[in-house]
């Protein structure tokens, strides 16, 4: 486990953004997560709602996170406004070192600072899935599914 006094978030810029498409999870994950570029084209054509961020240990990126905001759950005109995780993606050869926990309190602790109450992820059901990781981050099923993907809640209060 890494210490979090080097990590930080740190915004897409031109930069970074080389670092930020090199991020690669490992590959019996990639069909459970888009690449770095596809999210990258996500916050472009979803700028008022994506929150791109590279994850940071000192000078290395190690991870690459989207959070959503205040996205229109249902696409119904707004019946239901959630906010959470949209992608995570660590570095393969960085996982196991509690990045992904930073990624996930850094989002919460956006979200709560932007007065949100309810954090919302989904993640891909089945082998390699990182339901196991979400719940002992205490997120807790729904009973909902979206796109095919198990539908999880952190409450912030």
């Amino acid at each position: 486990m890494t210490t979090t006094t080097a990590l930080r978030l740190e915004e897409i810029t031109p930069k970074n953004l080389k670092a930020a498409l090199g991020i690669r999870v490992r590959p019996d994950q990639e069909i459970a997560v888009a690449p770095v570029v596809n999210s990258l084209a996500e916050a472009y054509v979803h700028p008022a709602s994506a929150w791109p961020r590279l994850i940071m240990d000192g000078d290395r990126a190690v991870g690459f996170l989207m959070a959503f905001l205040d996205i229109d759950w249902h696409e119904d005109g707004g019946s239901v406004i959630r906010s959470g995780l949209w992608r995570l993606n660590i570095a393969a050869e960085e996982q196991g070192k509690g990045y992904g926990r930073f990624a996930v309190r850094s989002v919460a602790e956006e979200l709560r600072r932007r007065g949100v109450r309810e954090f919302y992820v989904t993640w891909e059901p089945g082998d390699n899935s990182p339901e196991g990781f979400y719940l002992n981050l205490g997120f807790h099923k729904t009973g909902e599914v979206a796109e095919g993907e198990t539908v999880g809640m952190l409450d912030l209060n």
